[in-house]
Formats: C-alpha cells, structure tokens, sequence
C-alpha cells in the first residue's frame, strides 16, 4: 500500500505544533545535542527500536555529542503522517537526556 504524500500546507501545519523540527531540502530537519556520546548514542538507540517498529528508518548521522536527522517517505515521494509519527518519539526520547540545538 503506498504511503500519502502530506501537502505543503499539511506540513507547515504539522510543523507549527513540532517545535525545533524545520523543513529543509525536502525532509524534516532536527538537530540534538547532548551532555556527550554515551546521551547522543543512546538517543540513537532507543529512537532505532521505536523506527523499527514503525517500519520508518531515518536519515542521522552522529558526531560526538550531537545527533543530525532528517526525515522523509521515499514511498511517498517526499514527507507522510509517518515522519511526523517518528519526529514526535524522537522528540519525547530526547526529553530526559538533553535540549536540541538548531
């Protein structure tokens, strides 16, 4: 079943309510920073098992204390319910462990 593509206005409306996620080349964009490597991995880590259970991997990469993701449906042809769905665990993984930069 293919995944709907969100409309540019859905995601601007998506986006209002996901403080510090911006729209950039085409995706969802977020950047976190932690206390250190061991915060940032385990971000990583329990953002992994929450995308695999989604079914929704993202694009992130790591360096140090600090966490780049960036998220679209290549199903969709751009951005879906399901990059929100995934930024809004991101977001409630990060709480405990650090503030996010941007």
């Amino acid at each position: 079943m293919k995944i709907p593509r969100l409309s540019d206005d859905e995601v601007k409306d998506r986006l209002n309510k996901l403080p510090g996620w911006a729209l950039e080349g085409g995706k969802l964009h977020r950047e976190y920073k932690f206390a250190g490597f061991a915060e940032a991995f385990g971000f990583m880590s329990t953002c992994a098992l929450v995308a695999q259970k989604q079914d929704h991997h993202p694009e992130w990469f790591n360096v140090f204390d600090r966490v780049v993701v960036d998220l679209t449906t290549h199903d969709a042809g751009g951005i879906s319910a399901l990059d929100f769905a995934l930024a809004a665990e991101m977001e409630k993984a990060a709480q405990p462990l650090g503030r996010a930069i941007r």
